[in-house]
């Protein structure tokens, strides 16, 4: 099976990711698209940062029912922080019978050299970038991607936090099932929420 990870803190997930996931699907081979929960990522500051399971858990209410999209955990148990390489070597050897692709904006993209054992991602797994406006990936590199086709939204989950903390609704931002359980369980009103049983 043909699987495209997609990298990130989801903090919290919200429209803009499933757009990107779904036009990866609609626009390559892929048949799954997974969210790669990371608990911490080694270029965000942890002081905002929700939870990593209340994310995956906001991952997985919003995907839920989806076919092609799945949510993992697999940074879990893995150092930290996660590092994209380190990952991509764990899931090639605990799933043998799986092609992994990387998905990644062309910022993340054009930074792509300085990452953590780049050349080994560069080398080994296709790489499929969405563009975000104002930032086209350069064609004079040598290195091989995709672009994904299809319309981007500019939501940031940096906008969707200070939203919250301005007490302003977040309707229409993130999939309702996410907004009632952020609502719910005061997510991004305090940072340091214990995770979520619902």
């Amino acid at each position: 099976m043909n699987i495209g990870l997609y990298f990130g803190s989801f903090n919290p997930i919200h429209y803009g990711h499933l757009i990107i996931a779904t036009q990866a699907l609609n626009s390559s081979s892929l048949n799954e698209v997974w969210f790669v929960v990371s608990p911490q990522n080694p270029f965000k500051a942890e002081k905002n940062l929700l939870n990593a399971r209340n994310r995956l858990h906001l991952v997985r209410l919003a995907i839920d029912g989806v076919e092609g999209l799945k949510a993992s955990d697999i940074e879990f148990s893995l150092p930290k922080p996660s590092y994209t390489a380190v990952t991509l070597a764990h899931l090639k050897d605990k799933f043998p019978q799986h092609q992994f692709s990387v998905i990644l904006g062309s910022d993340g993209f054009k930074n792509i050299k300085s990452w953590k054992n780049a050349l080994y991602i560069i080398n080994n797994f296709p790489l499929y970038v969405y563009v975000r406006p104002g930032e086209m990936p350069d064609t004079n590199t040598d290195i091989n991607y995709h672009i994904i086709q299809g319309p981007l939204l500019e939501i940031s989950a940096s906008y969707i936090r200070k939203e919250i903390s301005q007490k302003r609704s977040i309707r229409f931002l993130v999939p309702e099932a996410v907004r009632e359980s952020i609502e719910r369980n005061l997510f991004y009103g305090n940072v340091l929420e214990k995770p979520s049983d619902d």
